[in-house]
């Protein structure tokens, strides 16, 4: 089952990226890289085949990502402090 997504986690997700969108994908592409290759292979092997622009599809993809990873996280630190 998904995380579920709150408003916090996706302000804090956008405020960081929109500060420079075109260096915070970069920065996601390494990270992801390191921590899921497989998925970072994924993202990039749907970013260069499409007729979308692959910058703004590996963009989307990064950001659903990172708001996943971090509602996971949280969902996880609500769990583990209630045991």
């Amino acid at each position: 089952m998904l995380p579920i997504i709150d408003e916090n986690i996706i302000e804090n997700v956008l405020k960081d990226a929109m500060i420079d969108i075109h260096s915070w994908r970069k920065k996601m592409i390494h990270y992801v890289k390191d921590v899921n290759p497989e998925i970072n292979s994924a993202i990039i092997e749907i970013a260069q085949n499409t007729d979308l622009d692959p910058k703004a599809v590996a963009t989307g993809a990064y950001m659903t990502y990172l708001l996943l990873e971090k509602a996971s996280d949280y969902n996880d630190s609500i769990t583990n402090f209630e045991e």
